[in-house]
């Protein structure tokens, strides 16, 4: 299995800061949805839920979507194992909210993060789902200068060579899968998966970094 290194101990980071901003849009969105809510969080952890202050709420219910078990102890937090690809377990408008956190650009061809935008959509009445830009600079998980615009073999000879960013891939066979399993979005294909859609970007020095969309939210109040 391949190793993340994600620094969530380091709140002066430039990643926690754009999460403290992102997290603020979020609440200030979730705050319009009439109690008792039900989030489903696709691809997340209960870390990210005790950093907003939301856990132990008797009034949100919150399910957190993983391909494996993770962690939890908050009293209104619970967990399954799913596919976000495919989620015929829940039904239509099951929940008041999903929310997703730099997940879409993992689970595979533009095809299969359509078919995660079509369930999202589906199974929540409202949604919020941030993913990094394609044209930022700076590539997000390996950390190193438009490293997604470099040819496959030169990406893969990197990943298992220098071990850039937050993976740290053991061999050759484990820099492919991870190489992979990335792909960026642009803003024309999030608007064409999330075509009601509202959609924030996240600068930095003037530059996109990420986009949030989110839509929905209309229905609250």
């Amino acid at each position: 299995m391949l190793k993340r290194f994600y620094d969530n101990n380091q709140p002066d980071s430039l990643a926690a800061k754009m999460r403290k901003r992102r997290l603020r849009l979020f609440q200030s969105l979730i705050e319009t949805v009439p109690r008792p809510m039900k989030i489903l969080d696709v691809g997340g952890t209960q870390q990210l839920w005790d950093y907003m202050e939301l856990t132990d709420k008797p009034d949100i219910d919150i399910l957190l979507l993983n391909i494996s078990k993770v962690k939890v102890t908050a009293s209104n937090i619970s967990r399954t194992v799913g596919d976000a690809r495919a989620m015929p377990e829940f039904e239509d408008n099951q929940f008041d909210v999903v929310f997703s956190n730099s997940v879409i650009e993992h689970v595979g061809a533009f095809s299969d993060q359509q078919r995660m935008a079509n369930e999202v959509q589906r199974v929540g009445q409202r949604y919020f789902v941030q993913t990094p830009n394609h044209y930022f600079p700076i590539e997000p998980h390996f950390v190193f200068p438009f490293f997604q615009f470099l040819p496959f073999n030169m990406k893969v000879w990197i990943a298992t060579n220098i071990k850039p960013g937050w993976y740290t891939p053991a061999n050759r066979e484990e820099a492919i899968e991870l190489v992979n399993e990335i792909r960026l979005m642009r803003k024309q294909e999030l608007k064409d998966l999330f075509p009601d859609a509202s959609i924030f970007e996240e600068k930095f020095m003037g530059l996109t970094k990420s986009f949030i969309v989110y839509g929905g939210w209309e229905q609250s109040g």
